[in-house]
């Protein structure tokens, strides 16, 4: 994802989705609950993601997940521009939409990704 925009087009593929704000920045939602959003990081924008993944993610990929300490103990990481592994981003994206989603939405996707 080279930039929010295409991390954001991307998000909104998947079923349920909507341009919305959350904490005033730019955020998707699936049935109503965030799962990525600007972030508060130039260069970067912010994924739900479970606290075992996103440690996984950090320590495999550091040049593309991170996090500040203002993101410490959220369950949640910052996915910076310009990944050599967009396939890999789409999918934590795809994984944070179906964590977020309601289980009717989860039920007509299938299983988590």
């Amino acid at each position: 994802m080279k930039d929010w925009g295409e991390a954001a087009a991307f998000a909104l593929t998947l079923p349920r989705t909507e341009l919305a704000t959350s904490y005033r920045q730019p955020a998707v939602k699936v049935d109503g609950r965030t799962f990525v959003s600007t972030g508060h990081e130039p260069g970067s924008f912010h994924v739900r993601s479970p606290h075992d993944e996103r440690a996984v993610l950090i320590e495999t990929d550091p040049a593309t997940f991170w996090q500040t300490a203002h993101y410490e103990g959220w369950p949640g990481l910052l996915v910076r521009h310009g990944s050599a592994d967009p396939e890999r981003v789409r999918l934590v994206l795809t994984r944070a939409w179906w964590d977020m989603a309601k289980p009717a939405t989860r039920r007509a996707w299938g299983e988590r990704p």
